[in-house]
């Protein structure tokens, strides 16, 4: 498979340091991919979990490592600490193996666009008034993805391509859904208090491109459930590609209209433009 280059890569929620993290597939994808600018939209190394227990396999490592030299040959990488990471913003203003650490960021696109980037935790309640039921739902919510790591062993077997039993949990979970709806309501309104054109976040492991009340809101996803990322184009489009479970396999993308097949391995979710 051959590189694909974009002018600028956001990742979010990788959890490193998790057993759901899907470390192979955010390698495979940072080996095929090159930008001019990456930024880590939060959540990169898991320290909640960390502090639960240690687990730090050898391609959660090789993660690092490929960032870190990412960056040492000319990539801008720039770190948003988000709450599970919450540790690296003790580090704001600095620069660490050429990674720029700050709490948030604004990017110019190539088409003289202006967005806010931050991880989007702010926005959560749960998080930032009470603390122990925003880790409480977090182990809840490890507890599904390692029941759907044997699920999926299964599938692999199958040769059914990856699903997630915790992004389908709450998928169909009426208050999951509200929740995200006043989460995008409140990280748009954000965007308009700053006067910038859209708005770039993760967070809530839902990857999104649309507008919000003339606001472009975006966000990158994960990569424990779908490996999702954020890409602008050289023209300064931005569009959602999600990596698939099995590289070289065709994959399928999502739009506003439902499930398309027949994408190659980097496939659009959704890819729009707007202007103010």
């Amino acid at each position: 498979m051959t590189s694909r280059h974009y002018r600028t890569i956001w990742l979010s929620d990788l959890h490193l340091g998790t057993r759901g993290c899907q470390a192979e597939q955010v390698l495979d994808f940072l080996r095929h991919t090159e930008s001019e600018h990456l930024y880590l939209v939060g959540d990169i190394v898991d320290g909640w979990a960390l502090r639960q227990g240690w687990h730090w396999p050898q391609p959660h490592n090789d993660v690092i490592q490929k960032l870190l030299r990412k960056a040492r040959k000319g990539t801008r990488v720039v770190y948003v600490p988000g709450n599970h990471d919450q540790f690296a913003r003790e580090f704001t203003g600095l620069t660490f193996g050429e990674i720029e650490i700050t709490r948030e960021a604004l990017h110019d696109t190539a088409d003289e666009r202006i967005f806010l980037v931050l991880h989007g935790d702010e926005f959560d309640g749960a998080v930032k008034f009470a603390p122990w039921l925003s880790r409480l739902g977090a182990r809840a919510y490890e507890a599904a993805l390692a029941a759907n790591t044997g699920l999926n062993r299964v599938r692999r077997w199958c040769g059914r391509p990856y699903w997630s039993l915790a992004g389908y949990l709450k998928g169909r979970a009426k208050q999951a859904v509200q929740y995200v709806g006043e989460f995008e309501a409140a990280v748009a309104r954000r965007a308009r208090e700053r006067d910038v054109d859209g708005i770039i976040c993760g967070h809530i492991h839902k990857a999104e491109l649309r507008p919000i009340d003339g606001i472009l809101y975006a966000n990158c996803g994960d990569w424990v459930e779908s490996c999702t990322a954020l890409v602008e184009h050289e023209d300064g489009r931005l569009e959602i590609v999600r990596w698939p479970d099995l590289p070289g396999r065709e994959a399928s993308a999502m739009s506003g209209d439902g499930l398309v097949s027949g994408y190659p391995a980097l496939s659009a979710l959704h890819s729009l433009r707007v202007s103010r």
